[in-house]
């Protein structure tokens, strides 16, 4: 119940424009998505998830990996700037690696 609270509060502070999407990441108990949204429009931008993929590893590996991936397809869509939504989570462990792998591949957050 504290992380619906929790992820409402982060989410009423954060939106995502045109100029400046929100990054949001979902981490379960086997997968790890991340997406990129742009609010105003509605609109999925870019996504990434180990759902069918053959990532291997540990879950912060995974994080890692699509953190990686993201930031590809994000400067494949010349996104360079983005607005990072943890939602629940607390910024540590697999979010941590999530956002600098995405940082390494040249997104500013």
């Amino acid at each position: 119940m504290k992380s619906i609270y929790r992820a409402n509060r982060t989410r009423a502070k954060i939106h995502g424009t045109a100029e400046r999407p929100r990054l949001t990441v979902n981490i379960s108990n086997l997968h790890v998505t991340a997406q990129i949204i742009d609010d105003d429009k509605k609109a999925t931008l870019v996504y990434a998830t180990t759902v069918g993929s053959k990532i291997k590893g540990t879950k912060t590996e995974k994080a890692a990996a699509v953190g990686k991936l993201i930031g590809e397809k994000a400067k494949k869509a010349k996104i360079t700037k983005v607005v990072f939504d943890r939602g629940s989570k607390l910024y540590a462990g697999r979010m941590s690696a999530l956002a600098d792998a995405a940082r390494k591949e040249g997104l500013e957050f």
